[in-house]
């Protein structure tokens, strides 16, 4: 989980105001390549990052959309060693659905 420091502007009863130290603890997930980088793709609040969850929710109708539309057919997908990774029904869902693969363990 990671922890950011935001700059938030709140609205209460019709008046703005900033908050420049509010502590937020948000999960993520982000494609980095040499061509380019995704949008951040939040994580809502309370979900347990499963396996099934990060491939179904983050991986099938999010991630390796976008980034398709930035590489096109081929590119080279490598992600850490969190166990929603490792999990087996998404290293045999990577190893099929995407050009090039990099399980976590080499």
């Amino acid at each position: 989980m990671l922890h950011y420091l935001l700059k938030v502007k709140v609205q209460i009863c019709g008046k703005l105001c900033t908050r420049s130290t509010f502590s937020l603890s948000v999960r993520v997930s982000v494609g980095i390549s040499k061509l380019s980088l995704t949008d951040l793709i939040f994580v809502h609040q309370g979900v347990k990052i499963s396996g099934g969850y990060y491939r179904d929710m983050l991986l099938l109708q999010q991630l390796l959309a976008v980034m398709r539309d930035v590489s096109g057919d081929f590119f080279i997908f490598q992600q850490d060693d969190a166990p929603s990774h490792r999990a087996r029904d998404v290293v045999q869902f990577l190893e099929q659905s995407t050009p090039a693969f990099i399980p976590s363990d080499l």
